[in-house]
């Protein structure tokens, strides 16, 4: 590979990773990455753990997080900053493995492959920025798949713990590894994982009363045809199935005129050291389980892209080509990268998209800043909300905090109530109004009458209520 094309798949890299650490305070955190502020930036690591134990993940994400938190600060960008790193460290991980599964003279063109797969692809770009453990559970399979193929058992059983303890989908793939490894009869490795899975298994033990429970991943739906898309989408990126439509159309393309004579099948030596195989039978195992107890979800299976992104580089990087089809391949990645490069960061970039998962919670935190009497059905979210911008010096620190529907009904019933109050939520606009309609019947009940103040917000409300008693005054 010459070594032009090196520096020109380095630049790409490097303006993939660079434009998502300028976006890292782009958008404000919505709902699952303050769950993460309220988890991790506890006063206490025991504080951390006990309230861990009425949660979906287990604790060594929120763990590193806390430790993260003390060592460079509590706030957004601190937040986003450790998946930015753990992003960077984990693509260089599989650029790496690819290399290793190369054939020697081809390791430069494959490594090239894989750092565009792992660098600007749509699945790992969307989690780069984004404070949840995906990002650091990409690093920790990777090295799970590193260690693996590396021959280096104890290491391999190490990093299978951090992997379970990092995430359940973490869990489930170092325990279908150890099943293929043991059905191949690598006793080492099939120990080693078993092994490394135990810590996992006994925090499932530690937190079993809520993990069983009904509320445990309630969002989760069935598998159905929209579990593939999603998937695929965060794969591919936009449009994806025209997207598999043209890599198809490139393969007839290629095999007829484009000097491909035949399209080789991965080796099985491959897809059993690059970790797919073990990754395809977790998969299966997953979704075969979530007919019974959903637990089968897109986002998680961003656990396969260690093992799918070498194996893909070795593929690809392998094809030889005449002129004419290292022209249309070449017309093609373009094509994609065009599409990751704009629509692929319209989450990520408020001047884009302007909504991060449909949560607004920076903007109603400023727009409330200073006020008192303020309650919400999201209300502890908000709390975290106004904290974090606290943190990045937005708003002063609030005087006091934002109260539910509890708080709400008591402060309405006291002897003094409130002349004038503020009602907030953010997220989805249908469940945003059913959640916020009991609170605006309780005031309206007690005699308020409630006008929108924040018609230009999509996916937020706030409603400022004043009692009848000053409009009759007035």
């Amino acid at each position: 590979m010459k070594r032009s094309w090196i520096l020109v798949v380095v630049a790409l890299c490097l303006s993939f990773g660079l434009r998502a650490l300028l976006l890292i305070d782009a958008t404000a955190l919505w709902s699952d990455e303050l769950y993460s502020v309220g988890k991790s930036f506890q006063p206490s690591f025991s504080s951390l753990l006990e309230m861990l134990r009425e949660d979906t993940h287990p604790p060594a994400y929120y763990g590193l997080l806390w430790l993260w938190g003390h060592l460079v600060g509590q706030s957004p960008v601190s937040l986003r900053l450790l998946s930015w790193l753990a992003y960077l460290a984990g693509g260089l991980v599989m650029v790496r493995q690819a290399m290793a599964l190369a054939q020697v003279g081809a390791r430069t063109r494959m490594a090239a492959t894989a750092a565009l797969l792992a660098f600007c692809s749509p699945y790992p770009i969307r989690f780069a920025i984004e404070g949840k453990s995906y990002a650091v559970l990409v690093l920790v399979v990777a090295l799970v798949w590193w260690w693996r193929r590396s021959g280096h058992p104890i290491a391999y059983g190490v990093v299978a713990g951090l992997a379970g303890l990092t995430h359940f989908y973490g869990l489930f793939l170092v325990l279908a590894a150890a099943a293929w490894d043991g059905w191949r009869r690598r006793w080492s490795f099939a120990a080693a994982a078993l092994i490394g899975a135990l810590p996992a298994l006994a925090w499932m033990a530690y937190a079993a009363d809520y993990l069983f429970s009904s509320r445990a991943g309630s969002w989760i739906g069935v598998p159905d045809y929209a579990l593939f898309e999603e998937t695929l989408a965060r794969g591919l990126g936009l449009w994806p199935l025209p997207k598999l439509a043209l890599i198809v159309l490139l393969l007839v393309v290629l095999r007829r005129w484009g000097g491909l004579h035949r399209l080789p099948w991965p080796a099985w030596n491959l897809l059993d050291r690059s970790g797919l195989m073990p990754s395809l039978l977790m998969v299966v195992g997953v979704v075969a389980v979530s007919f019974i107890k959903p637990m089968a979800f897109s986002r998680y299976f961003v656990v396969l892209l260690p093992a799918v992104v070498p194996v893909l580089a070795v593929q690809l990087g392998g094809l030889e080509l005449n002129r004419f089809g290292r022209g249309c391949g070449l017309v093609v990645l373009v094509l994609f990268l065009a599409s990751w490069w704009g629509p692929g960061f319209t989450e990520l970039d408020a001047g884009v998209g302007g909504v991060r998962e449909q949560d607004q919670f920076r903007l109603i935190s400023k727009r409330t800043s200073g006020l008192e009497e303020r309650y919400s059905p999201r209300e502890r979210l908000f709390n975290l909300s106004d904290r974090m911008e606290a943190a990045m010096g937005r708003i002063p620190l609030p005087s006091s905090p934002w109260g539910g529907k509890e708080a709400l009904k008591q402060r309405l019933q006291e002897p003094d109530p409130p002349k004038q109050l503020w009602l907030a939520s953010s997220g989805p606009p249908p469940a945003m109004e059913r959640k916020l309609k009991p609170l605006l019947s309780q005031v309206e009940q007690a005699g308020f009458n409630c006008e929108p103040q924040a018609n230009d917000l999509t996916h937020a409300q706030l409603l400022h209520c004043r009692s009848e008693a000053i409009g009759r005054s007035e």
